[in-house]
């Protein structure tokens, strides 16, 4: 034992101890507990060769090093103790308030994560040269679902996910749904502009559906862009340069999966790459993928439904939700919170009202 390892014990422990008193914090506390008593740390290294030794010795030598370790142990719990009651006295002395002084006012108003978030999406893709298209929250039929190449027994179409405005008995009039996504405005807008045409449509979606990732309103953004040499190629580009001045990371790397969606063909999920290490979330590192949206290239359909030749045009869509990017941004864990009118939520995530979101300037400052 004494060759493999020349230090005596006590020389071992009188060099640990000095490590530990000089620790200047929790950090390097940890570097000396696992240098001495970590599965590679000298004790354990002494406690391996036990097992070489003759039964008397190995009796002798065990009973010292553990209670060395005890030692060990003991002052690394002193000093961990010590230091905490260090960092908490001069986190006292740094955060004494002044109870004599007069309260300053407190500051009144602020944007709410929604429309913060969609002033954010609005300034990106100006500067990819979309323009904003609105339409009624009030829809038909053909906006909501026949444009879009969604047919009569689609699941969508049902009560249970759409909410709809039926007409009492002798009522005329066609009847009315409350837009269950803003698809309906990429086709009013082909309609009254023709191609070729960039837009994207955010607003308010309705939806029956309710827990903690779903509200029966909700807020989504759709994005159009119809020309003549339009391909994948220019869907996935848009989506990245979106995704890297959004989320403010350089290293965004994005996955398109091949989907289904009646208004898309060829169609895709979008996921982005994340990382779920110590239950906290990171994008753009790591190895795991979570969906963020879904895009395709607009079905032939779709665009004879918005007066627009499929044989001389074609173009890409998608639609994201902004609540939904929102939350994956500021680390809001439930989506309920939105419309809960709390003001302590939204004193704690709201947003300067004159903060306004400008790629040059920063997003969110």
């Amino acid at each position: 034992m004494d060759e493999e390892t020349p230090e005596s014990l006590e020389a071992l422990e009188a060099r640990v101890m000095g490590e530990i008193a000089a620790a200047a914090d929790a950090q390097a506390l940890e570097a000396v507990r696992v240098a001495a008593l970590g599965k590679k740390g000298a004790v354990s290294l002494r406690m391996r060769v036990l097992g070489r030794m003759a039964p008397e010795e190995r009796q002798r030598a065990g009973a010292a090093l553990n209670a060395l370790k005890e030692r060990l142990n003991a002052a690394l719990a002193a000093r961990r103790a010590a230091l905490a009651k260090a960092a908490l006295s001069d986190r006292l002395a740094r955060e004494w308030l002044d109870l004599t002084r007069p309260p300053r006012p407190e500051p009144r108003g602020s944007i709410h994560p929604v429309s913060q978030v969609t002033e954010e999406v609005v300034a990106i893709f100006a500067d990819l040269g979309f323009s904003v298209a609105e339409g009624p929250e009030i829809e038909n039929d053909f906006y909501s679902f026949d444009a879009l190449n969604i047919p009569p027994e689609h699941p969508a179409r049902q009560d249970f996910d759409t909410f709809y405005m039926y007409r009492t008995e002798g009522e005329a009039g066609e009847q009315r749904n409350l837009r269950p996504h803003t698809s309906p405005v990429q086709i009013r807008a082909m309609q009254a502009q023709g191609a070729p045409i960039r837009v994207i449509a955010p607003g308010r979606v309705y939806r029956c559906d309710y827990d903690l990732t779903h509200t029966p309103m909700f807020h989504q953004v759709e994005g159009l862009a119809i020309d003549r040499d339009i391909s994948m190629a220019h869907l996935k580009w848009v989506l990245e340069e979106f995704c890297r001045a959004f989320f403010e990371l350089d290293g965004v790397e994005l996955r398109f999966r091949a989907s289904h969606f009646p208004f898309t063909e060829p169609s895709a999920e979008v996921d982005i790459r994340c990382s779920w290490e110590g239950g906290q979330l990171r994008l753009g590192q790591g190895d795991d993928w979570m969906e963020i949206l879904g895009s395709g290239m607009v079905h032939p359909k779709v665009l004879q439904a918005g007066g627009i030749d499929p044989t001389v045009y074609q173009g890409f869509a998608f639609g994201m939700g902004i609540d939904r990017i929102a939350m994956l941004k500021y680390g809001m864990p439930d989506l309920r919170a939105f419309f809960d009118s709390d003001l302590r939520w939204l004193r704690h995530y709201g947003f300067a009202p004159l903060d306004i979101p400008t790629l040059h300037g920063g997003l969110s400052r």
